[in-house]
């Protein structure tokens, strides 16, 4: 054995026997406890239960039982640990081992590592070990301490107020995207927690749910969320794309979606949504589709109001792997279409939302009350969901049919008042760790027919959506 891994093998022999010794004390003192308690409940928004889960530096087993998992397995150096652990959590699978040699045959669905990176002899090595138990939809999340809290947290520790610990790694959020990075997984998001670990009566929820959100005060915080997937590998089978048209008074836009959206993957399917239009627009898309016996088309009739129950409708009724919105009023170019299917077929996006705030806008394609409008819910939502949203309110969007379906069961979490459905679809997207990535498209001047929109209405809508929102991510 060399200089390296036998100063290895000592390194991990202190760690055990350090976490072998203070196995009955863990997380029993009252600020410690209510810690974990507070990161207890910020997992359990970020992953649903009846997951494949796998919690790597497990300790007592507390945080893997309550995420309710159909496949908990936990692993962790000390074997005192792990003897409490399986006793207390008998439907949980416990494994005394080494975070650095991960020889299970099994993949997860999430991938935990809580308070240990810091702890680690090889963060690289482990990091390296977790690709090769993930699929391309894993889901690792890391939450370690914030490098500013060294010397109070030391200060706990010698008052017996904190978990002791031994010396450790303090790494920062760059120095773990660089490993991460390496290792080929990538960070979707990253983002801080807690303010106040301390169990004070009011004062701790106001500071955790609140204060520690907002700047300057979350630089403050005490831990530090990564949230990572591994970097995909382009799809092999091609897949069928279903391009739903919500349309209302557009019967003179209609021969446009026919000529101009383009055939994508294996085939494109479009499905039309008509919704109670006073011209005569269901009967032009019942010609055209019978103008087109080439293309694949379906043609429903809406029976609810509102754009987004349109959408809902086409997505249940598509028969493709991908779906994408198309708004008829083709100011988004049916063309740009073909750039949303590359990035979600190549694996580099999951969720791709249009922009429509980049390039220069034709005259008059949207109102100044409209641009402000917009504005502000890119700035409310790139704040709400940590990853940059610069037009909520862009109709064409794609992501593919099963995480949807994961969209649509989990919706009654954020409420159905969504008129475009835009909101729904971010929120839900979030809601699931999705890699959302932006689209750029031109913005065109409507050619035929008026908005839909009415901007008080439905800017009152959406701001109550938001404010919704934020107390269902945001201020959890």
């Amino acid at each position: 054995m060399n200089i390296i891994s036998e100063t290895a093998l000592q390194y991990q022999k202190a760690r055990r026997f350090h976490w072998d010794g203070i196995a009955d004390k863990i997380r029993k003192s009252s600020p410690a406890a209510h810690y974990h308690s507070r990161l207890t409940k910020i997992y359990q928004f970020l992953i649903t239960p009846d997951q494949k889960v796998m919690e790597i530096g497990c300790a007592t087993g507390e945080l893997l039982s309550a995420l309710k998992p159909s496949l908990g397995v936990g692993i962790d150096l000390s074997g005192e640990m792990i003897k409490r652990s399986a006793k207390q959590y008998p439907k949980i699978h416990f494994i005394q081992g080494d975070a650095h040699h991960l020889c299970l045959n099994k993949k997860f669905d999430v991938i935990i590592l809580s308070d240990l990176v810091n702890d680690l002899w090889d963060v690289q090595r482990v990091f390296e070990g977790i690709r090769n138990i993930s699929t391309p939809r894993t889901r690792i999340i890391i939450n370690t301490y914030s490098r500013l809290w060294e010397l109070p947290l030391k200060m706990a520790q010698h008052l017996g107020l904190a978990t002791p610990l031994l010396p450790q790694n303090w790494l920062t959020v760059e120095d773990l995207t660089g490993l991460l990075n390496v290792a080929d997984l990538e960070i979707i998001r990253h983002w801080s927690e807690v303010l106040w670990p301390f169990n004070t009566p009011l004062l701790s929820r106001f500071f955790n749910r609140f204060v520690a959100k907002i700047w300057p005060f979350r630089h403050f915080d005490l831990a530090n969320f990564i949230l990572a997937r591994p970097i995909s590998k382009p799809e092999i089978i091609k897949p069928l794309v279903s391009v739903i048209v919500p349309v209302r008074n557009e019967a003179g836009n209609i021969p446009q979606i026919f000529a101009r959206t383009p055939e994508m993957g294996s085939g494109t399917e479009l499905i039309f949504v008509e919704g109670h239009s006073h011209d005569d627009t269901s009967s032009v898309i019942k010609k055209m589709i019978e103008y087109h016996p080439e293309r694949r088309c379906r043609f429903f009739q809406q029976t609810g109001i509102g754009k987004g129950d349109a959408v809902r409708l086409g997505f249940s009724k598509a028969s493709g792997d991908i779906l994408m919105i198309l708004d008829a009023d083709v100011t988004v170019s049916p063309e740009d279409l073909p750039r949303f299917y590359r990035v979600l077929q190549s694996g580099k996006g999951e969720f791709v939302n249009g922009v429509r705030l980049i390039y220069p806008i034709e005259k008059q394609a949207m109102r100044f009350l409209n641009l402000v409008g917009n504005k502000f819910f890119s700035l409310a939502f790139s704040w709400l969901l940590e990853q940059p949203i610069k037009d909520t309110l862009c109709g064409t969007k794609a992501l593919w049919k099963r995480d949807y379906e994961m969209i649509a069961v989990n919706r009654g979490y954020f409420g159905n008042f969504d008129p475009f459905g835009d909101f729904d679809l971010l929120f839900g997207a979030a809601k699931l760790n999705l890699r959302i990535l932006e689209m750029p498209v031109r913005y065109q001047f409507r050619t035929y027919g008026t908005t839909n929109i009415s901007r008080w209405q439905h800017g009152l809508a959406l701001s109550r959506m938001v404010l919704f929102a934020a107390r269902r991510i945001k201020f959890i």
